[in-house]
């Protein structure tokens, strides 16, 4: 029989909350975290709206002498940082004291740094010679003679599960996974199959990622994914709605800590859920595009339930990926219907994407953490601005209001750009 892993702990940072405790409270009340911009002057972009994570100091949670000055780190790693210190306290686990400390890994799907645009715009006005252009090779000079090789180094998207390595004493495996919107999923399902074989006992999980900065903005605004509801910022995510226009970015981090079932039960560690099943597939399609049919979510599913030895009737709820985007959401809604065949029209389905925005890579491991919740208090959380029905998306969103049912197994789906799909189910232990 292989050997299961369980979660013992949780910690997020996000837009409706810094914590894990903050956070359910918000989604399970329906309370966006949708703003205008702060971070950056979003002037002449069409949408100047995003889920920011607010009033943030990780001074709260490590001593700046731990990790070297804050200024040089940037949002992505402070929040996973921050995220990770959470889910270990949460966990109980005594890592200082570990018969094996290379037993226990990290495995994120961490997405990469924010630049410093005001330096980059500097050098760039700084390089240009008497006409007008920019001269590389004195750019190339000038970037080596002002920029930041602490600030340089923190841009990589290893770093984030180095640094945790390093905090814990984690001499385990350490991996990190950009596989888009699919990261953090995978990352977890990746992690837990490390457990399952026996190359860890004790894993930490999860992802963090920030793109509201203007290269990110103009990425997303360019392939026109955004919604541009500029004027009702809390009722712009609307997932499954006719009148979606666009995805809400978002960012944040969540972790969560795994273990090997027995030694969790051994230690009388408190236990939020199973790590039941994990399936991973691609479209094999286009970048930016799911086919009609989402096929490759529908054999992510199937995969999931299969490797779970659970049937559709025995998913009690299904967190949807659910962007908000018209393409996403009739296509999910088609994977949903072939994988769960009858069955879908009665289980519960919803996004918290419609509170939280999109939090790109970190948005399945925050996902997954909400569905955790869920599975322990028995509410399913609402899909939020749902008013006019769509004869492409004619599911049980959950509408506007959490729903308080028993909840046995819950299913996580995320899709990311390059055709990479994942579920996750969850079960009480």
């Amino acid at each position: 029989m292989r050997r299961r892993a369980v979660v013992t702990g949780i910690g997020c940072v996000s837009p409706v909350g810094n914590d894990l405790a903050t956070a359910w409270k918000a989604v399970c009340e329906g309370r966006s975290g949708v703003a205008p911009i702060t971070r950056f002057d979003p002037a002449g972009y069409p949408t100047r709206i995003a889920a920011e994570v607010k009033n943030f100091d990780l001074a709260k949670w490590i001593d700046r002498n731990r990790i070297g000055p804050f200024e040089q780190i940037g949002p992505n790693v402070q929040f996973g940082i921050a995220a990770a210190i959470q889910a270990i306290a949460d966990s109980g686990l005594d890592y200082r004291n570990l018969p094996d400390p290379t037993s226990f890994g990290v495995y994120l799907g961490a997405g990469e740094g924010v630049q410093d645009f005001e330096v980059i715009m500097r050098l760039i006005a700084q390089a240009r010679d008497e006409s007008g252009q920019v001269q590389l090779s004195r750019f190339s000079d000038l970037s080596l003679q002002q920029l930041n090789a602490a600030k340089e180094y923190n841009q990589e998207p290893n770093v984030l599960a180095g640094r945790i390595a390093s905090l814990f004493g984690a001499q385990g495996p350490n991996l990190n996974t950009l596989t888009a919107c699919a990261a953090s999923a995978q990352a977890i399902g990746e992690g837990t199959e490390l457990i399952r074989n026996g190359s860890a006992d004790i894993m930490i999980v999860g992802g963090s990622h920030s793109m509201i900065h203007p290269f990110g903005m103009t990425g997303f605004s360019l392939l026109g994914t955004l919604s541009t509801r500029n004027n009702d910022p809390t009722a712009a995510s609307r997932p499954f709605d006719r009148e979606r226009d666009g995805f809400i970015l978002g960012e944040g981090a969540a972790m969560l800590v795994l273990e090997e079932y027995d030694a969790a039960k051994r230690r009388g560690a408190r236990i939020y859920g199973e790590i039941r099943g994990y399936g991973v597939a691609s479209d094999a399609y286009r970048i930016t595009d799911i086919p009609d049919d989402g096929n490759g979510l529908v054999r992510a599913m199937r995969m999931a339930m299969s490797d779970a030895q659970l049937n559709p009737t025995d998913i009690s709820y299904v967190n949807a990926h659910g962007t908000s985007t018209g393409a996403n959401d009739r296509a999910e809604t088609q994977a949903l219907k072939q994988a769960l065949s009858d069955h879908s029209q009665k289980v519960p389905i919803s996004s918290t994407k419609s509170m939280t925005g999109h939090l790109v890579a970190a948005c399945g491991a925050l996902e997954l953490a909400i569905s955790l919740l869920a599975l322990r208090d028995g509410i399913v959380p609402p899909t939020m601005n749902y008013e006019y029905p769509d004869p492409d998306c004619d599911l049980d969103y959950v509408p506007n209001q959490s729903r308080t049912i028993p909840l046995n197994t819950v299913m996580s789906n995320n899709s990311g750009f390059g055709g990479q799909n994942v579920s996750l189910i969850v079960s009480r232990a």
